[in-house]
């Protein structure tokens, strides 16, 4: 009998124990709705950020960004308890709206650079209102407005547990105690998170260059604020971190080839030649030699290509500075910086480029562009490269008849260079110029000013009567992809009338011509795939079971944002197809071993050198080989060719592109080129002391 009574009198302790319990979690629940709401939003939040931006079923069954992002939204929301009544909601709106804020800003800038931002960027803030209409139809989409709505539900929220008479008023006693709660609360959950993680995972953390897997991982609330303490860094580095730089920037090059003590066929081939290079804003290798309806998209370059030296798999090597970071890889053999812009950021360094190198060789260096000489800060980096003189905006006549897109039409633009040139041959023996186009510029959307071209598709089909019938199906017509295609068009024929009069002119006579495209034109990947599979006579995408189906994955999107590189003269000095894995960086030298001049801190290499051996690094640290193009934020990878893959060459190449992008970056940070730049850092680790 005593037993029972025991044993009943445990089991209604431990009720009244599970009742309390329950009153206690549900007492909670009440008592702190309006922040459970405000964690609630800013999870989700950021949740669907990384769904729209990186949809992959990894993604979608990973904790660990969830986790990340919970213990910030904690932390920084515990504070709220610390203040009365309305204020604590005000605190709470303002850091919702900065969460928000930081959601919309990342997907907008996901869909245009496939990465994430970055606050060093904010200086370039200034430079949104040249290329306002390419942020409003490129990068602003409806997605972008979506983390708007959880935010509007906080705020209606808030004013129903008023107007309900529920909104908890806390006694200072209350308030303290439920900001300690719920601070340790937040730091249990980050202590659980920093568990969890491996030894590569804090490395590129704190390194953060790869900024896709450090959202995949930590989270988009830890990424911007690990982001301002790399932004902020390189400004105290650059003062106190000198002799460790200059320690990994000697050692790289010590253990690096010199590629001065070789020759090869092409060894001072073009030396002595004027030299007109043409940087082609935004063009891809997918307009070269494609066709519609029996029209070529570029007949003049493809004419320039079968008559030159054509470099058929060749990467841009951009970041956020897009154009700014092509000219810097271009005539520097550097990669673009991990912070900010070279451009903006450091453009009062010392490089070593192509123009001052050969100014050395007696040549007079210009730059042309019919664009704000101020925009990308290309007024200041372009005498820093060596330019001897910059035709900017205010050397053309721009006036509204000839604008196309973001200023001077490219003919225009051609046709008034020329007369520049012309005066310049007359003035100096030899001379090395740039000429950026403009027109092929996103967002493609002046199509009544390219002139007619039809991206559309004809084709015979059958008809239920046996009788055959020919039919034009609108294809990419009105679509981004199609725009393109027609403002490419555009350019060509720009550029066929340039060669034609700078002929007329006699300047084609002794001199090499080189054409790059500076970096992809941004275009959506579902177009890609409907132009890969089209069907004429649904209108539509090929079902996957059609046996004409082409598999279009994001690798497949990656090889195709390749970008053309010509060098072409008239007289055929140089000419043939080029397979070799190529990028930007292996231009200036490849282009040196021409031209009779050399620098030893390039981090490319001569093509014909290299050759197959070759490696393209990207500044998000993914990179591509003759054998596969390997995704290191992912870290899978895509076979270019038909070969077994020892798991060393992937571990190796992961190393290389690593130290290249380190010691680029560092080398422009702490002005490394600069002879007098460890008596300057000096200077300034005396002054902070």
């Amino acid at each position: 009998m005593k037993k029972k009574v025991i044993k009943l009198k445990n089991k209604i302790i431990k009720n009244i124990k599970r009742v309390k319990e329950e009153k206690m979690i549900s007492s909670y629940f009440k008592d702190n709705r309006l922040f459970l709401v405000y964690v609630l939003v800013c999870v989700l939040n950021s949740t669907l950020l990384r769904i729209f931006t990186m949809p992959t079923m990894e993604n979608y069954l990973s904790f660990k960004p969830i986790i990340a992002d919970l213990a910030v939204v904690t932390i920084i929301g515990s504070f709220s308890y610390l203040l009365k009544g309305k204020k604590r909601y005000l605190y709470l709106l303002i850091c919702a709206i900065i969460f928000t804020a930081i959601c919309t800003i990342n997907s907008a800038y996901y869909t245009f650079y496939t990465s994430f931002a970055s606050v060093s960027m904010l200086s370039l803030t200034q430079y949104i209102g040249e290329v306002g209409d390419a942020v409003v139809e490129n990068v602003l989409q409806i997605k972008d407005l979506v983390y708007i709505f959880p935010l509007l539900f906080f705020i209606y929220y808030y004013h129903r547990l008023v107007k309900k008479d529920r909104y908890k008023i806390y006694t200072k006693e209350k308030r303290i105690k439920k900001f300690k709660n719920t601070i340790i609360t937040g730091g249990v959950i980050l202590l659980l998170f920093v568990v969890s993680l491996s030894s590569l995972e804090i490395s590129r953390f704190v390194k953060q260059w790869n900024r896709e897997y450090i959202v995949m991982r930590f989270g988009i609330y830890m990424y911007q604020g690990n982001d301002i303490v790399a932004s902020i860094k390189p400004q105290i580095s650059a003062m106190f971190g000198y002799d460790d730089a200059k320690k990994e920037f000697n050692e790289y090059y010590q253990d690096r080839p010199n590629e001065q003590d070789y020759t090869n066929e092409y060894t001072n081939i073009l030396e002595g030649r004027n030299v007109i290079v043409i940087h082609a804003e935004s063009m891809q290798d997918i307009a070269i030699n494609r066709t519609f309806n029996g029209e070529e998209v570029t007949p003049n370059l493809n004419k320039l290509i079968e008559e030159g030296l054509y470099f058929n798999n060749f990467y841009s090597q951009v970041s956020v500075g897009t154009s700014s970071d092509t000219e810097l890889t271009f005539n520097t053999s550097l990669m673009p910086t991990q912070n900010g812009t070279a451009f903006v950021s450091y453009f009062d360094r010392t490089y070593i480029a192509t123009p001052s190198l050969m100014k050395e060789k007696g040549y007079y260096t210009f730059s042309m562009h019919a664009n704000n000489a101020d925009f990308w800060n290309r007024r200041a980096m372009h005498n820093s490269l060596g330019y001897d003189k910059f035709y900017s905006k205010e050397t053309y006549d721009v006036d509204k008849e000839n604008i196309i897109g973001l200023g001077l039409s490219d003919k225009e633009f051609f046709a008034q260079s020329v007369e520049k040139i012309k005066n310049i041959s007359e003035e100096h023996n030899k001379f090395y110029g740039l000429l950026i186009t403009l027109t092929n510029h996103t967002p493609f959307s002046d199509t009544d000013k390219y002139g007619e071209f039809a991206v559309t598709m004809k084709t015979t089909v059958t008809n239920e009567d046996g009788t055959e019938e020919e039919i034009e199906a609108p294809y990419l017509e009105g679509t981004k992809l199609g725009n393109y295609f027609k403002s490419v068009h555009y350019a060509d024929e720009a550029l066929g009338e340039f060669f034609n009069e700078l002929d007329k002119n006699g300047l084609l006579d002794n001199t090499v011509v080189v054409l790059y495209g500076d970096h992809d034109a941004r275009l959506p990947k579902s177009e890609f795939n409907l132009m890969y599979n089209y069907d004429p006579v649904t209108d539509d995408i090929k079902d996957e079971e059609d046996p004409t189906f082409v598999e279009y994955d994001s690798f497949d999107y990656e090889l195709d944002r390749k970008v053309p590189l010509l060098i072409w003269t008239k007289d055929g000095a140089v000419k043939g197809q080029v397979d070799y894995t190529m990028g930007m960086y292996d231009a200036m030298p490849t282009l040196g071993n021409m031209l009779g001049f050399y620098n030893k801190y390039a981090l490319g290499h001569d093509i014909f050198e290299t050759k197959y051996d070759n490696i393209v690094v990207f500044p998000n640290g993914n990179w591509v080989t003759n054998l596969m193009y390997y995704n290191s934020q992912k870290g899978e990878y895509k076979l270019l060719k038909d070969s077994i893959i020892d798991e060393n060459y992937i571990t190796e190449n992961n190393d290389y592109a690593e130290k290249l992008l380190n010691v680029s970056n560092k080398a422009i940070v702490f002005d490394l080129f600069n002879p007098n730049s460890e008596e300057q850092a000096g200077k300034a680790v005396s002054k902070e002391n």
